[in-house]
């Protein structure tokens, strides 16, 4: 008797599903449709409890977007999980919840159907990140189940505050709503796209299977608080320097990191939020249209980077370093190609899915009256990305083999079927959105430098991520290497200028002692003996707590 398989049927499911809904958004797009449905549960006085859904062209594109992923990553899973036991059916549902909760939070207009789907996405995203069941995974899992919940504080306070408007419905009053309010909400939405000071429990959730990853990290849970965010747009409260500044951090530390980083799918989770962090900068600056934009073309071409990585891993026998990488071209061709296409897109190379995103944002925020300090911030963390791309693609296609394939020959199965067609549609997504949902009616016009300026930092961040490396064997000329490394570094002197740090830091070690003693290891200290302390109480019989109960009962008489 044949095995039902449910893997298949939900990737069917989902992939009609995707394509129904597109078809519809483009359809409400050109007729400007908004479909509003209503049920009333509870009519109190001037408290009005109903639920709500919204259907317009943005909902309904974004719908069929997280579908489209979704069924592609639910084909891949078929090969990578396996579908021999119960464990790998457990993994398909998991991921079926986590898409239903994020489409729950996209079709509501009201907070609190808002918020059943914003901690479903947190909750279903705890079990997913712990699903291999180590040490590493409950840790990661922890610390994202409750950076998210530290983010639903600013949800719920929200959900309270605009009771006294009359409704949850935040559609109808986004033009009275107080800026504290909107506030909070931004606090919400930082948490969930993981923007500094909350941007840890990203690259920690990288400890969950890849599918997941790429879904996870592209489509769904942190671009979810993006969304809220261009739903709740106002462009006065918006307006903020902080915020933007917040932003324009996040898009350089992570850049930076991801230079120094040897772990695959760590280097792509930082280039996730960096492109995060350019997609709320341009949402500060005013830009709601472009960032959703960003927001669709990103999720293409990051799931598909995340899927090759995959299919590296799965045939490496587990292995994430890239250092064990290289010659992989050699062996998986296909992948490669795949691979190297969204890492293009990533970059923002003219005439890919990325590059019609990215450069409309540049471009544009040249027109806004924005400080020289963020300019230059957003068109270097351009030229970082390149940065970071070209070091991946050095390490994992061109460095000498160190490492045994575990199949030396690719089959074409499941996995290569679902990466080709996410290859074809960051291919062509970018050009086919921007010309039907009317971006490119924008006309720009700006000098010839200004305008090759994100061609050139493109480029710059190439040769500058060539540079930066220590290569074992020369790719170019010898002079090459010894005018750039000699002339402009200059060896001695900076030699001298780290001892002379050194000696000084050795110096003052009285000031370091105290830094630990009253920094982040003296507080993880002391949270550890008051936690030991509480557990012990609470371990205790029940008349401590009685006699505390009478103490404090007391003092409060």
């Amino acid at each position: 008797m044949l095995k039902f398989n449910f893997f298949l049927f939900w990737f069917f499911v989902m992939l009609m599903s995707s394509i129904i809904l597109f078809i519809l958004s483009i359809y409400f797009s050109l007729m400007d449709l908004v479909v509003y449905l209503e049920w009333t549960l509870l009519y109190f006085n001037s408290v009005d409890l109903c639920y709500v859904l919204i259907f317009d062209w943005l909902c309904l594109m974004f719908v069929s977007l997280v579908m489209m992923i979704s069924s592609l990553v639910i084909l891949y899973s078929y090969n990578y999980m396996g579908m021999s036991s119960y464990t790998s059916l457990r993994f398909l549902f998991l991921v079926i919840l986590f898409v239903f909760s994020m489409i729950l939070m996209i079709i509501s207009p009201n907070l609190l159907s808002i918020i059943l789907g914003w901690d479903g996405l947190g909750l279903v995203s705890y079990c997913l990140v712990v699903y291999y069941m180590s040490m590493k995974s409950y840790l990661a899992g922890m610390i994202t189940c409750l950076t998210n919940r530290l983010g639903d504080i600013g949800l719920m306070i929200s959900i309270c505050w605009s009771v006294s408007f009359g409704s949850w419905h935040f559609v109808f009053y986004n033009h009275l709503y107080n800026s504290l309010l909107i506030y909070f909400l931004v606090f919400s939405c930082f948490t969930k796209s993981a923007q500094i000071p909350f941007s840890c429990w990203l690259p920690a959730a990288m400890a969950a299977p890849t599918p997941v990853s790429s879904l996870v990290h592209s489509s769904t849970l942190v671009t979810a608080g993006v969304y809220l965010l261009v739903r709740f747009f106002n462009q006065l409260n918006f307006n903020s320097y902080i915020f933007l500044f917040l932003s324009l951090i996040t898009m350089i530390m992570s850049s930076m990191c991801a230079n120094f980083e040897f772990d695959l799918k760590k280097i792509i989770a930082l280039s996730t939020l960096s492109q995060l962090g350019l997609m709320m900068s341009s949402l500060f600056l005013g830009l709601v249209d472009l960032t959703f934009f960003h927001l669709m073309t990103h999720a293409m071409f990051k799931s598909l980077l995340f899927l090759c990585s995959g299919i590296f891993i799965y045939y490496m026998n587990d292995n994430q370093d890239i250092r064990y990488m290289g010659n992989i071209t050699m062996m998986m061709p296909f992948t490669s190609c795949c691979f190297n296409i969204s890492s293009m897109c990533l970059c923002g190379i003219p005439f890919l899915s990325g590059f019609y995103s990215k450069d409309l944002i540049l471009e544009y925020s040249v027109f806004l009256n924005m400080n020289l300090i963020s300019y230059m911030f957003m068109y270097f963390s351009v030229g970082l990305t390149c940065c970071y791309s070209i070091r991946l693609f050095y390490y994992s296609m061109i460095y000498n083999n160190k490492f045994i394939l575990s199949l030396t020959n690719e089959n074409f199965n499941y996995m290569k079927l679902s990466i080709f067609i996410l290859t074809f549609l960051s291919i062509i997504f970018g050009g086919m959105i921007i010309w039907l949902i009317n971006m490119d009616m924008m006309f720009l016009i700006m000098p010839l430098y200004v305008k090759m300026q994100c061609l050139i930092f493109i480029l710059f961040g190439f040769w500058f991520g060539l540079q930066i490396f220590n290569f074992k064997n020369y790719l170019f000329n010898l002079n090459f290497y010894m005018f750039n490394s000699y002339m402009w570094f200059m060896f001695s002197h900076l030699d001298y200028m780290y001892m002379y740090y050194y000696n000084f830091s050795l110096l003052n070690g009285n000031l370091m002692n105290w830094g630990e003693y009253y920094g982040g290891m003296g507080l993880s200290f002391y949270l550890l003996k008051i936690s030991n302390f509480f557990q012990l109480y609470s371990m205790n019989s029940l008349k401590f707590f009685l006699i505390s109960f009478l103490i404090w009962f007391m003092i409060l008489i």
